[in-house]
């Protein structure tokens, strides 16, 4: 099959496309033809080395995928061939022409491939971060970073539990995070006294997704560091005593999947993806999502 690859640490440039052999399903797995492909945040710091996790060179690249079921491994019983299905690729290689899955959902009737190529790490990142908040009815959360794939997803999942939600953004993103529920402030020097504005009383729990060195006024706003979740500051965690979420640690989330249906059929949940990108234009796509300005998700079409 034809598959992305990366045999050294580095920029964009360092990813090929390449034959590999055709993967088979193991007990449990699912194998679809790929008809999209979601770049995740992850995705280039996996390609820099910064999140190799001690995997050899070469490695494939890609989380996100969907596509339709064309071999089944032995005892599944949730889908059937010709299913069409996203999910998470277990060998880190959605940017690939076959991927296996584990986890899995079938994509809501609404759906397109494309849009659902977006959904799976956002809606596992943002859901395991809500978990852990307890984000439930009632709740005052604010969201540092929420105009993202994952902070769009963790705003709309938390409205939908009856949360209030404060989100940080640019000045341009305002109107958007208006649109999905939340109360927009902007980044910069007195985003603090933004949110205390519009809850003078600061905020039950906070979760930072932009990662951008602001767990210290988080911990205000929240009272405690225990109240405050971050996705994205590993060392600013460690050094603030805040959890940083992280799914090979903590458990997964991946429920998520197959909960989401309900929400995007009855028009409660929409994540957008921004642009996409051919199979071939890959680094192209990890060069976008690098700029850390993208709304939504970045998606690649493979065939």
């Amino acid at each position: 099959m034809k598959a992305v690859q990366f045999k050294r640490y580095g920029g964009p440039e360092v990813l090929e496309i390449t034959a590999l052999p055709d993967p088979h399903p193991a007990p449990g797995q699912v194998r679809i033809q790929v008809r999209a492909a979601g770049i995740s945040a992850s995705d280039p710091k996996m390609r820099r080395g910064e999140l190799s996790f001690g995997a050899a060179l070469p490695q494939t690249t890609g989380a996100d995928v969907a596509g339709i079921v064309d071999e089944i491994g032995e005892g599944v019983t949730d889908v059937v061939v010709g299913d069409r299905v996203f999910g998470i690729s277990d060998d880190q290689a959605a940017a690939a022409e076959y991927a296996l899955l584990s986890f899995r959902a079938t994509i809501p009737p609404s759906l397109g491939f494309v849009d659902a190529a977006g959904l799976p790490v956002a809606l596992e990142t943002a859901t395991r971060g809500l978990d852990q908040l307890h984000v439930t009815t009632g709740t005052t959360l604010f969201l540092n970073g929420a105009s993202g794939g994952i902070g769009s997803t963790a705003v709309q999942l938390a409205v939908a539990r009856g949360a209030r939600v404060i989100g940080a953004a640019s000045a341009r993103n305002s109107g958007y995070l208006t649109l999905l529920g939340a109360e927009p402030v902007t980044y910069g020097d007195g985003m603090a006294d933004r949110v205390r504005a519009l809850s003078p009383g600061g905020v039950d729990v906070a979760l930072d997704v932009a990662g951008n060195g602001i767990l210290p006024e988080l911990i205000g706003l929240t009272g405690d560091a225990k109240n405050v979740i971050t996705l994205a500051d590993f060392a600013g965690a460690e050094q603030h005593g805040v959890h940083f979420s992280n799914g090979f640690a903590d458990g997964h989330a991946f429920h998520a999947l197959a909960g989401i249906g309900e929400l995007i059929e009855a028009g409660r949940f929409w994540l957008p993806v921004e642009r996409t990108f051919p199979l071939a234009d890959i680094a192209e796509a990890h060069r976008v999502s690098e700029t850390g300005h993208v709304r939504g998700r970045l998606v690649l079409v493979v065939r």
